[in-house]
């Protein structure tokens, strides 16, 4: 069983704060390339210093932020597989998946699934509101996009799931002995890291719904399937597709996609739809697909303490 591979007696869950502290620490470190450049560029060209984070996203070319940002996800990545394999003393393959090993068959098909949706909607959107969504392609820089996109926004995504659906999940098992714990809180902290994102700022706290909504379906489907390979595939979709098909100059993201969105930003229907109707027929068309059952006891059951650490 997934969460239950990190639950043993050494892992008290005062590791798991040393633990996060140091793939933190590592992200941290990620980020002198980006103040680096920076300051280069204060230093030698005399611009002005970006003093929050919309003034950061437009300091650079956007592949070239994009770039700087992504690279620290990189360092925290590291910072996971060295504190899961020395402080831990568990295999990454533990805090992935329940299965002898990552079923990619899983990752594709949730990435293909959303990567489909996305793309259908944009376009759909591009037709009925032509005033609101631009046509925004330059080739080169759209190539150089699509390379820093496929080489590093996965990786910055599988960061994310590593913290919140495998790391951080296992981490308050531990604490609570249950599941729906670590599910509540790992969903919420996830919304609430979005926090210093400019969407909002320009649409407000409604936006939270969005994003503890999205914290609460990862975690769902990981405790389901009993892994993260479908969370995996969907954030991964998420993040690309969206970065590749959508920009705007409000967005968390300032990229050379296709489309532009010109148009005033609002909290509406858009922001809970996918909460409330697209995420159910997700659930329902990977609960078809991969047979889960036993709803109630994977989602809040009680978790027995482990004599070993259930590693591979």
């Amino acid at each position: 069983m997934f969460i239950e591979q990190g639950v043993n007696p050494e892992n008290r869950f005062w590791r798991y704060l040393v633990g996060l502290a140091l793939i933190f620490t590592a992200s941290i470190v990620g980020q002198v390339p980006l103040l680096g450049a920076i300051f280069y560029e204060t230093i030698s060209k005399g611009k002005a210093y970006p003093l929050d984070n919309e003034q950061m996203m437009q300091f650079f070319e956007p592949n070239l932020t994009l770039f700087l940002i992504l690279i620290s996800f990189a360092f925290a990545m590291l910072g996971i597989v060295f504190v899961v394999r020395y402080w831990h003393k568990q295999t990454l393959l533990s805090v992935t998946t329940s299965r002898k090993e990552v079923d990619w068959g899983r990752v594709f098909f949730s990435f293909s699934i959303w990567a489909g949706f996305m793309i259908v909607s944009t376009l759909v959107m591009y037709f009925m509101s032509p005033d609101s969504l631009v046509f925004n392609f330059k080739p080169l820089p759209f190539a150089i996009l699509v390379l820093i996109g496929v080489l590093l926004i996965p990786i910055q995504t599988s960061t994310e799931e590593y913290v919140f659906r495998g790391y951080l999940m296992q981490g308050f098992a531990n604490l609570a002995k249950n599941k729906w714990v670590p599910l509540v809180v790992t969903s919420v902290v996830f919304g609430a890291m979005h926090l210093s994102n400019p969407e909002v700022s320009k649409m407000g706290n409604i936006i939270f719904v969005y994003y503890i909504g999205t914290g609460f379906f990862l975690g769902i489907i990981t405790l389901m399937d009993e892994g993260m390979e479908l969370a995996l595939g969907f954030h991964a979709a998420n993040n690309l597709i969206g970065a590749l098909l959508v920009t705007s100059d409000w967005s968390a993201f300032q990229t050379h996609s296709v489309f532009k969105d010109i148009s005033e930003p609002q909290a509406g229907i858009d922001i809970i739809m996918p909460v409330v109707i697209i995420y159910p027929i997700l659930l329902y068309i990977f609960s078809r697909k991969y047979q889960w059952t036993n709803w109630k006891e994977k989602l809040s059951g009680k978790i027995e303490m482990q004599q070993d650490s259930n590693n591979h």
